[in-house]
């Protein structure tokens, strides 16, 4: 691939596609030319990211398929586009899940097709976009714009209360995101670019870090969402379409955490360890508080909603509980204490994938439902199974994921995280271990009462079982799960060189 931009390829190949299917109409010729394109597109992209894995250097932290051409030549901001071991298993999450979006989405909207599936090709672009820029203000362009369009998603093809919603969504996240836009300038000014890579290594007091990672803070914390800025999560999950619920759980939480580990902790290493505890402590918050939360919703969005603030409390413990292992000081050499630190930090990146396609999952299976039934209540289900026996086999398997059953994904990286949790104190890993009781208690609750049982009315009875367009995308994701949890050595063999490179960065004192 040398001397080919593959990345610029994946960031504007589905953005020019997304133009293309706007072009080709609404009517009902160009409605249905468009959906063509849209699932050729991002069938595309996906075979096109493939060659970013196999032709990897795991080897080396350095930033690999690197693209850099002069942009705002005055400010110094350049077009500047690299993968390492931490953006490239996001990347290639975020073009695995377009097309199954496109796919779910191929004969429920009835409602401007066209738009809809264009929208979903503009954000694939963006999200791309996204994890690979390693230019500070490139990033804040795709962050900012990638917003539009899940915000038309919501709004246009969202429920009852999608105005609400969706301007709920865009308030929070927008706000967050103009205190990064404040401390990309103030690093800019102190850097003389907007190259990221050089913000890592700018000596910062300790009184410019703390300001520094609030601001980030309150940028990704939005985003990932943590308690108690996750309450737009929720109503926003509800009122979106299916495809933009699988989007917006499976790649657009895993922006906050990625931007913890791109930019909070490698700039900001003193005041990332000072605060570490308001972190863990909000980490164990939501792992704890809203687990009990989800038990108590009768709405299977919702339910699964909150099982997804959950879930990504534990990537950001992950993260920072590396400073309570060096406090610890056990397991080992070096203030990071051996590889509880690594464990941690290799748990956090294995959940946001692992969370990526077991929460995906269960939005498309609850989609599958409502298309059926036009219903998100629990208690309008009951005895899915007697009914469509291979939809329930395939729903059960995630749940069991998502409650962490070893042997899939949802195990490894909750698994990981307590491990290396261990190593900074035995409380803080049993508390974080009760979400392995309490996500199985919300989510075999939820199986329990929608697919066991005998069938429990008229509408249940009268379900058909999944044909195979929703088989096949269900199973693509079966599929992933199960690898990454029999198999997540090729995971942790890309993130590992890059991830102990953080490590030693962060354990350098700026001061």
């Amino acid at each position: 691939m040398s001397g080919f931009p593959i990345l610029s390829a994946l960031v504007w190949l589905p953005i020019l596609a997304g133009i293309a299917v706007l072009a080709l109409g609404s009517g009902e010729a160009g409605a249905r030319r468009g959906k063509l394109v849209s699932l050729v597109a991002s069938t595309v992209v996906f075979i096109l990211s493939l060659p970013l894995y196999f032709g990897f250097d795991v080897t080396t932290a350095e930033m690999q398929f690197v693209e850099r051409v002069s942009w705002i030549e005055r400010f110094n901001v350049y077009y500047h586009l690299g993968l390492d071991g931490i953006s490239l298993p996001l990347v290639l999450l975020t073009t695995l899940l377009t097309p199954l979006v496109v796919l779910a989405g191929w004969r429920v909207i009835q409602l401007r097709p066209a738009q809809y599936f264009a929208a979903f090709l503009f954000m694939e672009g963006l999200m791309i976009g996204v994890f690979a820029a390693l230019d500070g203000l490139l990033f804040y362009v795709f962050w900012e714009a990638m917003l539009v369009p899940m915000f038309i998603i919501i709004g246009v093809w969202g429920g009852e209360r999608r105005i609400y919603a969706t301007v709920k969504f865009f308030l929070f996240t927008f706000l967050g995101s103009v205190f990064m836009l404040v401390a990309l300038i103030y690093l800019y000014l102190q850097a003389g670019s907007y190259a990221i890579l050089a913000f890592h290594d700018l000596p910062l007091t300790m009184r410019e870090q703390q300001w520094i990672f609030v601001a980030f803070l309150l940028a990704f914390a939005v985003k990932v969402p943590m308690w108690p800025v996750h309450t737009w999560l929720p109503d926003a999950h509800v009122e979106a379409p299916t495809g933009g619920s699988v989007i917006l759980a499976a790649v657009l939480l895993k922006m906050g955490g990625y931007g913890f580990v791109r930019f909070s902790l490698p700039i900001t290493p003193d005041a990332s360890a000072a605060l570490a505890g308001v972190i863990i402590v909000l980490s164990l918050i939501a792992i704890i508080y809203i687990a009990f939360v989800a038990l108590a919703q009768e709405d299977m969005k919702k339910l699964i909603a909150y099982s997804s603030i959950a879930h990504m409390g534990f990537v950001t413990l992950g993260f920072f509980v590396i400073f309570q292992i060096a406090l610890g000081g056990a397991g080992g050499a070096g203030i990071f204490g051996g590889d509880g630190a690594m464990l941690a930090l290799q748990g956090g990146m294995v959940q946001m994938i692992s969370h990526g396609l077991i929460s995906g999952a269960l939005f498309l299976c609850v989609g599958v439902m409502y298309d059926r039934l036009h219903s998100r209540q629990i208690a309008d289900y009951g005895g899915v199974v007697n009914t469509m026996p291979r939809f329930a086999a395939l729903m059960v398997f995630f749940a069991l994921a998502n409650a962490g059953l070893p042997g899939t994904s949802g195990f490894v990286g909750e698994f990981l995280v307590i491990l290396g949790s261990f190593q900074a104190s035995f409380w803080l890993a049993f508390l974080a271990a009760t979400t392995l009781v309490f996500g199985a208690a919300y989510t075999l609750w939820l199986v329990k009462r929608v697919v066991f049982g005998d069938v429990a009315n008229e509408g249940v009875a009268s379900l058909k079982d999944v044909d195979s367009r929703e088989f096949f995308y269900l199973a693509v994701l079966a599929a992933g799960v199960l690898l990454l949890g029999v198999w997540p050595a090729p995971l942790l063999e890309v993130m590992e060189v890059t991830l102990a490179s953080l490590l030693e960065h962060v354990q350098q004192t700026k001061l």
